[in-house]
């Protein structure tokens, strides 16, 4: 051999380096992912004007004699 040593695993001491920089590498990348996600809370995602009062979330919504859901009804009718 070329002067490296060998790992437990019987791999040499630079395919040991090589995954334990990899491993360290993929827990740095989750534990960013997750401070990112955990620094905006869902109320920050949806503007604060844009909720829906009690009687606007339990209206009815469609609407069948609506222009637009007969014009869809009577271009697919096969």
């Amino acid at each position: 051999m070329s002067g490296q040593s060998k790992d437990k695993s019987g791999g040499t001491g630079l395919t040991a380096g090589r995954r334990d920089f990899l491993k360290a590498m993929t827990g740095a990348s989750a534990l960013a992912a997750t401070a990112v996600v955990a620094s905006q809370p869902a109320e920050a995602q949806a503007p604060a004007s844009g909720r829906e009062s009690r009687d606007e979330r339990r209206k009815a919504r469609y609407q069948p004699n609506a222009a637009d859901v007969q014009n869809f009804y009577r271009t697919n009718r096969y």
